[in-house]
């Protein structure tokens, strides 16, 4: 033997940016990169959030009142009444709102304007039943 012999090694890398845009190389194959939702969050869905978040600043004095919110926030205070109108809803109403579907170009399915007939009324089952109707309404018929 001439100690020449050749062998070879295969083994998986992938290269990835290091520090100061440097190249690295890394043993194993490239991860998978999960992939990431397209769309936006539906406005009434940001609304419902901003009403939570909105009624914890209250509730924890880190704000006075929702005259307080309207003037940090510059809209009127009754813009503030209409967002924290929201809060009206029944639980489950309010979840479904925050876990609606993202929109992808079409317009929202649900406005807030339309909801504002579901949080003008107080007793929950009747909410519940309107909510049904409205979401019913949105759906293409099956045809």
């Amino acid at each position: 033997m001439n100690g020449m012999d050749e062998v070879t090694i295969e083994f998986p890398v992938h290269f990835t940016r290091g520090a100061a845009g440097r190249k690295e190389v890394n043993v194993g194959p490239e991860p998978v990169v999960p992939s990431v939702e397209r769309g936006c969050v539906p406005r009434v869905a940001r609304l419902m959030a901003l009403a939570i978040r909105f009624e914890e600043l209250v509730r924890r004095g880190e704000v006075d009142s929702h005259a307080d919110l309207a003037r940090l926030g510059q809209v009127t205070r009754a813009r503030i009444s209409q967002i924290m109108d929201l809060l009206c809803l029944a639980p489950d109403i309010q979840e479904e709102i925050l876990f609606l579907p993202l929109i992808e170009r079409e317009r929202d399915a649900i406005s807030e304007h339309e909801l504002r007939v579901v949080c003008a009324v107080a007793d929950w089952r009747e909410q519940r039943r309107r909510w049904q109707a409205m979401l019913g309404a949105q759906r293409p018929s099956q045809n």
